[in-house]
């Protein structure tokens, strides 16, 4: 068995035993404890007060910030040196799917906690975390991060903020306007992305909000997380000490994309507990309310859609939480080899950046289709206010935007994929061409005796065949001109998104039969079934648009008929599947998977 460590996107191209990953099954009691306590807190003190949120009650948002921080879950992955618990990467995340079922409260306190705590934390001189960190550790400040403008949304490089040097070096002059900043209505310190004079990248600084020049608009009207506060920031001539710049000089777009890594995943985890609250909150009333003389709970076509619910957050849970556990490897690992934690830890994100975007895509998405079902499962309800549904159906559409669209982060898959393999990093190259040669011998059907798990893993490496046979077609055909075949990245991010979901969840099922009993075992066996089962569908529908988009003639006929070979799938009774998973969560009368 190769137990060398898998680096991040190399599951593309390796095979991960299941012993190697981490399922959330082992979480520990102490980290149970802490994911108790944050459900606690928004059980107690954020659901009694939420609609005030929505009105812009800033001064309540500011209070409940700061009662988190006297409970410590505004530093849990804060060293303890700067007054946090100093707890590994995974114990964070899980936290954070804690409070991701708070609604609006979830985008502060994620916002503050991520990417308005850690780029000081991991960036900051020791001079600057001393001064900033414990503070916004305890709650005393509240911290936000300032990187969007006006004119540069996706393409933030291209900000026009300015930070003019003083002759004598001891200041900064700023000037510019940033838009769009979460937690900017009652923040005291600013991470703020800017040019010095006439750079062509970002700088970072740590700016105080009190500082004179700095003016605060109006709280923005949005669809919804209306609770959060969601303001632009102007800057005008404001002078910022020369010892607040943040990491070195030109850097600033770097640590941007750094901290969005880390806020891509951290979002995956936080979306996954608003996605497993929604399935409660539609359970509960599918088990009250009656039609036609029964529960509505009893019928088809609610035990289908809650069942799929569970599904997606069930696949999405799996990926994020083996992803997140690769993290902290990787972070040991460098560790041990003699880098600083704190560069460690940036190393540690960096590497896993295809994984942290994909989980945020697939989580997000599952959130967005569990609310609309939600929404739905509770009928005309679901369209009032009085539920929560109603809330969490436009709280959610804000995920596919935030941390960089999904869009752009299907992009981010494809593109850091060809990138590491260009750079030698994944060996793409030769597995390609194995399969090109694979697609003209003779196919393989099978008659080797292979139990349930290797059945699905080797259906799941068929689907890597898949992407390796496009993607090496499709280099071949367009070369560095790729990139500007958008709609084909698309093709094969929806592949590659496909293939570690139902990894993962394979993966996680099969470390979950090494100690469960059988009997209990069934229902997880059924919704890999039924998951693997789709996602065949899916990639072959994928990968066909994208043979469709570039290959003609005999090219074109091989490797449709490849397509074809490698989404072969065995049948499976999805309506049983369906009806054993939905019983389960009905029977429970919440998300207990």
């Amino acid at each position: 068995m190769d137990l060398k460590v898998i680096k991040g996107g190399e599951f593309l191209v390796r095979e991960t035993p299941c012993e190697r990953v981490f399922i959330p099954e082992e979480f520990n009691e102490e980290q149970r404890m802490m994911a108790q306590t944050c459900y606690d807190f928004v059980e107690t003190k954020v659901f009694p007060v939420v609609d005030d949120l929505d009105k812009h009650d800033r001064d309540l948002l500011r209070k409940l910030m700061e009662e988190a921080g006297e409970l410590g879950l505004l530093g849990v992955s804060v060293p303890e040196e700067y007054d946090g618990f100093g707890q590994n990467f995974v114990t964070s995340m899980l936290t954070a799917e804690a409070m991701g079922g708070s609604f609006s409260f979830a985008v502060a306190f994620s916002a503050h906690t991520g990417i308005g705590t850690l780029p000081i934390l991991y960036y900051g001189t020791e001079e600057q975390k001393k001064k900033y960190v414990p503070k916004l550790a305890t709650g005393e400040n509240i911290g936000a991060y300032c990187l969007t403008e006006p004119d540069a949304g996706s393409d933030a490089n291209s900000g026009k903020s300015k930070a003019i040097l003083s002759e004598d070096g001891k200041t900064y002059t700023l000037n510019g306007v940033k838009m769009w900043i979460t937690n900017g209505g009652i923040a005291d310190i600013l991470i703020v992305f800017a040019k010095i004079n006439d750079d062509k990248n970002l700088s970072a600084f740590i700016v105080d909000a009190k500082t004179e020049g700095v003016t605060l608009g109006a709280e923005e009207e949005k669809l919804g997380i209306k609770g959060s506060s969601t303001v632009q920031i102007y800057f005008e001539d404001v002078k910022i000490p020369a010892e607040n710049l943040l990491g070195k000089r030109n850097n600033g777009f770097k640590i941007a994309l750094y901290i969005l890594n880390l806020g891509r995943i951290k979002l995956g985890a936080a979306v996954l507990g608003a996605s497993k609250g929604l399935i409660s909150y539609s359970v509960n009333y599918a088990n009250e309310r009656k039609q036609f003389g029964k529960a509505i709970s009893g019928f088809g076509a609610i035990k289908h859609k809650l069942a799929e619910m569970a599904i997606q957050v069930f696949a999405g849970e799996s990926l994020t939480y083996r992803a997140s556990q690769n993290i902290d490897d990787e972070i040991a690992s460098l560790i041990k080899g003699g880098m600083n934690k704190d560069e460690a830890i940036i190393e540690g994100i960096r590497q896993y950046a295809i994984e942290a975007s994909i989980s945020k895509v697939f989580t997000s998405e599952a959130l967005d289709f569990c609310a609309d079902e939600g929404v739905q499962i509770h009928g005309g309800m679901g369209y009032s206010a009085e539920t929560r549904v109603e809330k969490a159906y436009r709280d959610s559409r804000i995920n596919r935007i935030f941390e960089g669209t999904n869009e752009i982060n299907r992009l981010v898959i494809v593109a850091e994929t060809l990138k590491r393999a260009f750079k030698g990093e994944i060996d793409l190259l030769n597995p390609a061409k194995e399969v090109a040669k694979e697609l003209m011998g003779i196919p393989d059907f099978g008659g080797e005796s292979l139990d349930y798990f290797e059945e699905k893993l080797k259906t799941i490496q068929n689907f890597k065949k898949s992407i390796l046979m496009v993607s090496g077609a499709a280099l071949q055909k367009f070369g560095k001109k790729l990139t500007d075949e958008q709609e084909l990245l698309f093709n094969a991010a929806n592949i590659i998104i496909a293939i570690y979901a139902a990894e993962s969840m394979t993966l996680r099922i099969q470390k979950m039969s090494k100690t469960m009993d059988g009997s209990k075992l069934g229902l997880y066996k059924d919704m890999l079934d039924v998951y693997v089962y789709d996602m065949a569908s899916k990639v072959n529908k994928e990968g066909v648009d994208a043979v469709n988009s570039f290959a003609v003639g005999d090219e074109q006929m091989a490797m449709l008929m490849g397509m074809k070979r490698f989404t072969k799938v065995a049948p499976v009774n999805v309506v049983a599947a369906r009806r054993n998973i939905a019983d389960k969560i009905i029977d429970d009368n919440k998300y207990t998977l």
